[in-house]
This record gives C-alpha cells, structure tokens and sequence, in this order.
C-alpha cells in the first residue's frame, strides 16, 4: 500500500533546497528568529499574480528601493507608481496596490492585519492572496493554493477532475496537507516544489520527496495531470491608435479612465476596440498609416491595432488628450501594448519616428 504523502518530507526538502527570491526569508532564517516583513510579502503576492517569477524580479527590486514602506508607497502619485508597473500588465492590480497600501497606512497605522478574514476586507486582496499573505507573514494554518499547488495536488492524488471543476477538490487535498507547523514553509515549499520539480512539461519525478507517496507516479499519469477542461477560443478585436508628434518633440498622449483595461495609464489616443472600429483622430492632422499591426492579447481578447502617425504645428491644439514634452516622454513608462505601437511606429520611420 503507498504511503501518504508527509508534511514534514516536503518541508525536509525545503529547508535543503529553497529558491532564494528576494522578497523570501528563507528557512535558515526563519529558524533563527528573522521574520518576514508583511509589505514585501503582500507586495511580491499582488506582483505574482498571473506573472511569472523571473519578470517580477526587478519591479519588485524597483518598487522596494522608490518606496521601502507602505507609508512611502502610499504617499506616492498615482502616475508615478502606474509607471513603474508599467509592463506588468493587470493594471487593475496596480491601482488596488495603492488604494490598499492607503488604507493600510491610513486606517491600520502602517501594520497589515494578520488574519485572512482582516486581509480580505482591504482592497485588491482575495481569498489566495489573504492566505498567502497570513501563510507566509504571520504563520497562519492558511490553505494556500495556486497553480502550482493545484499541479502538485492532482498528481499526488491521481485527481482526473479537469479544472476548473476540480479546484474544491484540489483546496480540500490542499488543506488536508497544510501543517499546524511551519505552514508559511510549508506553502512555499509546495509551491517551489511545483515550479522547479512538479513541473508542467516532463517533471523531474526522481527529484521529488514525495515521489514515494505520489499517486500519478505510481499510475503513470504525471504527464497528463492537472486535466483541464477545453478552453474557448479568445475573440479578436480591431482598434486604431494615434501617435501626434509636434514639431518640438512632445508627443500627444492621453490618460485612460480608472475603470477598465489599461485604467489610469497614459497611453495613445485611440478608437474604441471591436469588430469594426470607427476613426476618433485625436487632433487635426495628416495621418499616416504604419504598415502592420500592434498586436497584443489580453487575457479574454486578441487585439489588433492600426497605428497612424502625424507631425503637427506647434499652434495645432488637440481634442483630446495633452502633450507631454520630449524629457518627460519615456516609452518604458507606456502599458505593453502602447509601447508596442510605439515600437511599430518608429520601425515605420514616419512622422512619429524619433530617428
């Protein structure tokens, strides 16, 4: 008969082989008494939604050295934080990142709460992210559960319920894993366990700890486990965007409404996107059209832009939009698909090229 799998092996494992990530304390540290600081922890959680470890990495180095501290943070403009997370993507995340460290600041005298059930009453912060803030800053017997987690669940106990129907299963697999002991080790290991071992394509099953007590190795099935349900196929949608150049350098750049995708980033001015976008030129001029696309994908949509370019007169006043002076201009500050435009544009050496 195969053993259960052990809390404690994982965590064995762990201790030998944790990643060093720079938001992480890692164990040797924790046993000596260093605790997390719960501002970089929430932060780095808000980061690592849907993104990757390696492309938070150096926003997360960036917003720590700008802003230390909630405090600092949350005194921060707008614009500039939205600029700084500029490339991240999810910029609903971004604004839910300063309303939170507001009321932190403001309501909770700079100290984040330190249970799930306070975490999830402040802005941007959902049940995973209450968890894994309370797991890991404040040793709470949290169920923590991402897509690692799911992976390694499915294969530990064979589960062949696709997701998305399996994840109450998967939470209950989960919980019943989770130690009174060490649970913020314990969730980080599963975690790691699932980016560096349990893997999506070909897991490095000789490597695991729980190996011995893995259903899916003993049935053979590691490889086509977590099953997932057939995904829809994302609809495309057109848009146009306008790059106005004046003749001093400034460029015509406009601030999108809070709500919504791309809410309270600077950008171009554009159409609306949808099957059959309508021309909206921000400002009277002679427009030119790039050859090719700016294309981007959302997480619920492909997008295709048309980008037209102009220079304009100095006296030419928009209708739309505001210009901001060449030193101020800084295309790394764009969301993804501006800069995508951006780049189109200045490949198509037209008015809008800097060259």
């Amino acid at each position: 008969m195969r053993e259960a799998p052990k809390s404690a092996d994982l965590l064995d494992w762990y201790d030998r082989h944790a990643r060093v990530l720079p938001w992480r304390i890692g164990p040797a540290d924790r046993a000596r008494g260093t605790r997390p600081d719960p501002y970089r922890v929430w932060l780095s959680e808000i980061m690592l939604q849907q993104t990757t470890v390696a492309a938070v990495k150096s926003y997360f180095e960036t917003f720590t050295t700008r802003w230390p501290r909630v405090e600092a943070l949350a005194a921060a403009e707008d614009g500039d934080v939205m600029a700084a997370w500029a490339g991240l993507g999810y910029y609903a995340r971004a604004r839910n990142l300063l309303k939170c460290a507001r009321v932190v600041a403001s309501d909770h005298d700079g100290r984040f709460p330190d249970t799930a059930e306070a975490l999830r009453a402040l802005p941007g912060i959902g049940p995973y992210t209450a968890a894994a803030i309370a797991s890991i800053a404040f040793d709470r017997a949290e169920t923590v559960v991402d897509g690692n987690v799911e992976r390694v669940m499915a294969r530990v106990f064979d589960e062949h319920t696709p997701l998305p129907q399996a994840k109450p299963v998967l939470t209950g697999y989960a919980a019943r894993m989770t130690p009174e002991a060490r649970p913020g080790d314990y969730a980080q290991a599963v975690m790691d366990l699932g980016a560096t071992i349990c893997t999506p394509n070909n897991p490095a099953c000789g490597l695991c700890p729980w190996r011995p007590a893995c259903g899916a190795w003993a049935a053979g099935t590691a490889a086509v486990l977590p099953r997932k349900s057939p995904r829809k196929s994302k609809p495309t949608r057109l848009g146009i965007a306008y790059l106005a150049r004046r003749v001093d350098g400034a460029w015509l750049l406009e601030r999108r409404p809070d709500k919504g995708l791309l809410g309270g980033m600077l950008g171009w001015p554009g159409s609306d996107w949808g099957d059959a976008p309508e021309e909206a030129p921000p400002i009277r001029a002679e427009w030119k059209t790039v050859d090719g696309e700016a294309r981007h994908t959302f997480t619920h949509f492909h997008l295709r832009l048309t980008v037209r370019t102009a220079l304009v007169p100095m006296d030419r006043q928009p209708w739309r939009g505001e210009f901001m002076e060449l030193p101020d201009f800084r295309p790394a500050d764009l969301p993804t698909v501006m800069r995508k435009a951006f780049d189109l544009a200045q490949g198509g050496r037209g008015p809008a090229s800097t060259r």
